[in-house]
């Protein structure tokens, strides 16, 4: 099981992580929330309706893994459009993520907790151990599946990797190439996200 994620009984997934591969998850996950940012009415705890009713942003984040993460709904890059064309679509594009971002944030932020709160239970759980086997349930099972995709798209776009030939490109760097480490945690990842799947589907 180390490294792959295998279907439990009765449904949910487990998988065996050693003590390098928790803190390496953990931390990504922590940058990935912090990323992300706050809700808009976390300054305002006393006000149980001011996120329910909070407007997002209507422009694209300046970030390109913000961008990446929270993309245009109505631009096609591989669909060039007339001036008219592209005019509408950012009109559209503005008022979609005006009402759609925060919530979509609040969904990446639980999943990115999700994440860190069940590596805490599992460090605690093994303390002194060397690494345990994470249990999920098929709910946390299902945030994690997204929370891994979101680390993927977060690294991938540090990475610039577009196609996948780009990742072919930068699996072949040397070993001395600052990016390596990242590469090798990209593609690490992807074996997790893919037999997470796997565990998945009926």
């Amino acid at each position: 099981m180390p490294g792959t994620f295998e279907p439990l009984p009765g449904g949910g997934a487990a998988v065996a992580l050693d003590d390098v591969e928790i803190s390496i998850i953990r931390s990504l996950a922590v940058q990935l929330l912090e990323l992300i940012g706050p809700g808009p009415a976390e300054d305002a705890p006393g006000d149980p309706l001011a996120e329910l009713f909070a407007e997002g942003p209507s422009e694209p984040p300046a970030d390109p893994v913000l961008r990446r993460l929270f993309p245009d709904a109505y631009s096609d890059p591989e669909q060039p459009a007339s001036p008219r064309d592209a005019e509408e679509q950012r009109a559209y594009s503005a008022e979609f993520r005006r009402y759609t971002e925060n919530d979509l944030r609040a969904g990446k932020r639980d999943n990115a907790l999700a994440v860190i709160r069940s590596l805490d239970a599992l460090s605690s759980a093994s303390a002194g151990e060397g690494g345990a086997v994470l249990k999920l349930s098929v709910e946390e099972s299902q945030q994690w599946l997204s929370a891994l995709n979101d680390l993927r798209l977060a690294i991938g776009s540090r990475l610039e990797i577009t196609e996948e030939e780009d990742t072919d490109l930068l699996y072949r760097l040397p070993d001395e190439d600052p990016r390596k480490p990242m590469v090798m945690a990209y593609l690490w990842l992807g074996g997790l996200q893919e037999t997470l799947v796997g565990t998945l589907m009926p």
